[in-house]
């Protein structure tokens, strides 16, 4: 392997999520335990065509007044992940160790508050004037729930958005892990998040890659994506003594395909550079790596192309598996997601499943699992984030 290519790994010594599995780390490891689908019809808003969705459904917090130019439904999302289990408290002793001008954040969305804006757009087809409480910058542009979340845990260091489609906050980790080796940050607040919009769902539906019932990665009959929502937060932090006992993000590889606007390479050539460059930055080899938690759409050019960029680069593939028959495409935060995922899995000793996957398609040529292995001991992972455009993302993840 390139050893000029490593880059110092940073420890993640906290991670949280909210998703349609529920409110928090432990309700998405138990849904990821029993493989069972929380995609349901739609509660949020009116779409003329059949799908299911990974819909949060239950209760967002109120933005305290002081903030309330940033109040729209993706920096509430962001807001109930800050305050499950003790995120927030790991944020504040964060800042304490490392004083709050070293301590970044970087935010990855794909939608941001587009649902709100929506919203104020039909006030202003009824009414004829836009909402006096709406504020496009402070909503729906792409760092604007970066600085909500900047603002509400008084953060003073680097703070900005990334937004490259469904690789965005996979993205983002490999944007923190740089501010932390240029000796920029000693820790960094990453955040993917998306929510629900019409744009998105009407979109993917105008491109016929929605699919009507819970989508089904991987499988011969899958019929297209289901859009989901979620908001992941992960606080990375420079190597040392005291974080030794935390996982570690060894290296993201990124890549861009450069073949079409939307769809992939079809042999995967994106899938395998971002792949490949995350193991040679992290200076591993392929048959060090125990799982890959596949990007795995449910479309079928996008499995398709992912499958033999696997089979492509690695000569006897791991196991592989796909999560977002469980909870959706959640777009923007899928890098995130997947990373708190697959963090559970390094720490908690499975492999995730395939929920939805009946009969593998044989035109995806790796060993995906269907159902979850349980006592298992990853040791390292790779997780996939792929969006339009090729911008691809490929996180590398250690066990303590």
């Amino acid at each position: 392997m390139a050893t000029e290519l490593n880059t110092p790994p940073v420890a993640i010594t906290a991670y949280q999520c909210v998703s349609a599995a529920g409110d928090n780390v432990e309700a998405l490891l138990q849904s990821l335990i029993a493989n069972q689908s929380r995609l349901k019809p739609l509660r949020l808003f009116d779409i003329p065509f059949e799908t299911v969705v990974g819909e949060v459904r239950s209760s967002l917090p109120n933005i305290r007044p002081s903030l309330k130019a940033y109040d729209c439904r993706n920096a509430r999302l962001a807001l109930k992940a800050l305050d499950a289990g003790d995120f927030r408290a790991a944020v504040e002793r964060a800042i304490a160790k490392h004083g709050s001008e070293r301590v970044g954040l970087v935010l990855g969305t794909s939608t941001s508050g587009i649902y709100d804006s929506e919203n104020a757009y039909a006030h202003f087809l009824r009414d004829g004037s836009m909402p006096d409480n709406f504020h496009f910058q402070q909503t729906q542009t792409a760092q604007a729930t970066a600085e909500f979340l900047q603002l509400e845990v008084g953060l003073h260091g680097p703070c900005y958005g990334i937004s490259t489609a469904c690789s965005s906050s996979a993205k983002a980790l490999g944007a923190a892990q740089r501010l932390i080796a240029a000796d920029i940050c000693d820790a960094v607040l990453v955040a993917g998040v998306d929510s629900l919009c019409r744009l998105t769902l009407r979109g993917f539906h105008s491109l016929q890659l929605v699919s009507p019932k819970a989508c089904r990665p991987m499988d011969i009959d899958r019929q297209g994506i289901s859009i989901g929502e979620g908001a992941d937060l992960l606080l990375l932090e420079r190597l040392s003594q005291d974080n030794a006992r935390h996982p570690r993000l060894l290296a993201v590889g990124e890549s861009s395909d450069a073949y079409h606007m939307s769809a992939p390479h079809p042999e995967g050539a994106g899938a395998v550079s971002s792949m490949d460059m995350a193991l040679r930055l992290a200076c591993r080899e392929v048959d060090e790596v125990d799982y890959i938690n596949l990007h795995a759409t449910a479309s079928i050019l996008n499995d398709q192309a992912e499958a033999k960029a696997v089979a492509r680069l690695f000569p006897n593939p791991p196991p592989c598996s796909g999560v977002k028959g469980l909870l959706g495409h959640t777009l923007g935060a899928a890098g995130a997601v997947e990373a708190v995922i697959s963090l559970l899995a390094l720490e908690r000793g499975f492999l995730p499943g395939t929920c939805g996957l009946e009969y593998p398609d044989p035109q995806c040529p790796c060993p995906v699992i269907a159902e979850p292995r349980i006592y298992m001991h990853p040791k390292l992972i790779l997780s996939n984030a792929f969006g339009f455009g090729g911008n691809n993302a490929s996180v590398l993840l250690e066990a303590a």
